[in-house]
């Protein structure tokens, strides 16, 4: 009868696993180890950045949205939505359209 050897190697990786997990559990890591809230009364402390206004173009492209997106519900619930058109399509038309329109 023979015996099976377990070679020396895989408990001696075993412990060594071990060790090196219990030592990352145990240290916290300097990334996690820093707070992200300052402390309080902290000249340090960030002040949120002030909202940007839109510009006149983007104020027109989200008028333009908000009059296809309408146009879009309106059609859809009459059933006057050609077969597989989506939103993404039924939008660039319409914008298209409102564009020239408005130039």
């Amino acid at each position: 009868m023979t015996a099976t050897r377990t070679p020396i190697a895989t408990p001696v990786l075993r412990v060594a696993f071990a060790t090196l997990l219990a030592g990352m559990i145990a240290a916290p890591w300097p990334a996690f180890a820093q707070s992200s809230t300052p402390a309080p009364g902290s000249s340090t402390a960030a002040t949120p950045k002030p909202k940007r206004t839109p510009t006149p173009g983007q104020i027109a492209a989200r008028e333009r949205q908000k009059k296809c997106a309408a146009e879009w519900k309106v059609a859809k619930d009459a059933g006057k939505i050609e077969k597989g058109m989506k939103w993404p399509q039924f939008w660039s038309a319409c914008n298209k359209r409102l564009k020239g329109a408005s130039a």
